[in-house]
């Protein structure tokens, strides 16, 4: 894409040069700040920033801090551009920069700008660059590194002239729409792949590996039909609960990730507990030994130790006493009719907090084919699993590619590094 002609120093170290005829101006010009105040609750269409994008949100639902009246928030209106420049030295991972799109309210923790004599959209992704840049970050005062409109302006804005900052709206609209319908395709690709994998699971550990075997009822309802050689037995014949406890607390901390399984602290990104005293009592897992998180068993947190540990002591620990394939198992009861099941047998007093017992998990049925056909049934599962892993990454990379091409494209436009006037 072709760049201006003739360029200048804009005297901004973020910004480099840019284009001989654009102005580098201060926010307090093209900026007034607003606050109006919903007196006797004029406005009811509360808003919400999400992500970089201001939102609908049920006035109904208690999501976060809300307050009991909603007289103390702002009124915006289309145009309006919202920053949410709290806590800057706690979250730097945020979108704070949104625009409005429709009338409402929004808390007033937020600031309110009104672009003047500026094109809104063109500003508005000029503070997006910002943004993403991180700029605000090292702008902030106080503890929180919390920043108002006094702080920001003097703010640097670059100013094209108006019908340059409608040209380059307009064309970041035309290329972000592709953009954006691109990752949305490639995403949905990604479900789909999701969706085939878990049918490929479900299939192999419910059916088994022959379309051709012949089949016969279960026995159990929600379990159907199942190969005629495999039998069904209740999980109190094939596992027992283990409860042995740690005395030194020094053993590897494992903790339960719904992603990645049984994993250590460090592999999850997170500080091991400070002292081993506050593990001292925890449960010991073996190699083989399956994990259950009791408060998730409705989410299918089911998980095998691949190496010896301690967890725990709200997670049970079951050891088989039969031979058997435990990938398997962990296979099974991840699928959505043993999930089911779990949410069926779970029981508590508030939805959220209901727990899988252990008697309650005993009584459920397993599927048992012969050991060495669980072995056949997780190896094509594992080789199944890898390929389509294999193709969710390849996606996931040109989605991560295309992003950074987004990001680029929206920071040369705004800041005069390619011109698009003719585009």
């Amino acid at each position: 894409m072709k760049r201006y002609l003739k360029y200048k120093d804009s005297g901004v170290q973020w910004l480099g040069y840019i284009p001989e005829h654009w102005e580098v101006i201060p926010a307090f010009v093209v900026f007034k700040e607003q606050c109006f105040r919903n007196k006797n609750l004029v406005e009811k269409n509360l808003l919400s920033l999400s992500y970089g994008k201001i939102v609908r949100k049920d006035f109904g639902v208690n999501f976060g801090l809300l307050p009991e009246s909603f007289e103390t928030y702002q009124i915006v209106i289309p145009g309006n551009i919202i920053l949410r420049l709290t806590d800057l030295q706690n979250d730097k991972k945020s979108l704070r920069v949104g625009l409005v799109k429709e009338k409402g309210i929004i808390t007033s923790a937020y600031l309110c700008l009104q672009p003047q004599n500026i094109f809104e959209k063109y500003v508005y992704t000029f503070l997006h660059n910002y943004d993403v840049l991180k700029v605000f970050y090292n702008m902030g005062s106080g503890v929180r590194q919390n920043m108002t409109f006094k702080d920001l302006k003097w703010l640097p804005i670059l100013v094209p002239p108006l019908s340059e900052q409608k040209k380059i709206a307009c064309f970041l609209d035309s290329k972000l729409e592709e953009i954006d319908k691109f990752i949305s395709n490639k995403q949905r690709l990604i479900e789909l792949l999701k969706e085939q994998k878990t049918a490929i699971i479900n299939r192999a550990v419910t059916k088994g590996l022959n379309p051709h075997a012949p089949m016969k009822p279960s026995g159990i309802e929600w379990l159907g039909d199942i190969p005629a050689h495999w039998e069904v037995k209740r999980n109190k014949y094939i596992f027992r609960e283990i409860n042995e406890r740690s005395e030194t607390g020094q053993e590897t901390y494992l903790a339960m990730s719904q992603r990645l399984g049984l994993v250590t602290r460090s592999q999850l990104g997170e500080q091991h507990l400070s002292t081993s005293e506050n593990q001292i009592g925890y449960k010991l897992c073996q190699v083989n030994d399956l994990v259950l998180n009791k408060l998730k068993a409705y989410l299918g947190v089911f998980c095998k130790a691949s190496i010896p540990g301690l967890v725990s002591p709200d997670y049970a620990v079951f050891r088989a006493i039969l031979n058997i394939e435990v990938d398997y198992f962990e296979y099974l009861f991840k699928t959505p009719d043993y999930i089911a099941e779990f949410n069926r047998f779970s029981t508590g007093i508030v939805i959220g907090f209901f727990r899988l017992y252990t008697p309650d998990f005993y009584n459920i049925y397993s599927l048992f084919p012969p050991f060495d056909e669980q072995n056949k049934i997780v190896q094509y599962i594992k080789n199944e699993s890898f390929i389509v892993n294999q193709a969710i990454a390849t996606i996931e990379k040109e989605i991560e590619l295309i992003k950074e091409y987004r990001t680029t494209l929206i920071s040369e436009a705004v800041t005069g590094k390619i011109d698009v006037r003719e585009t």
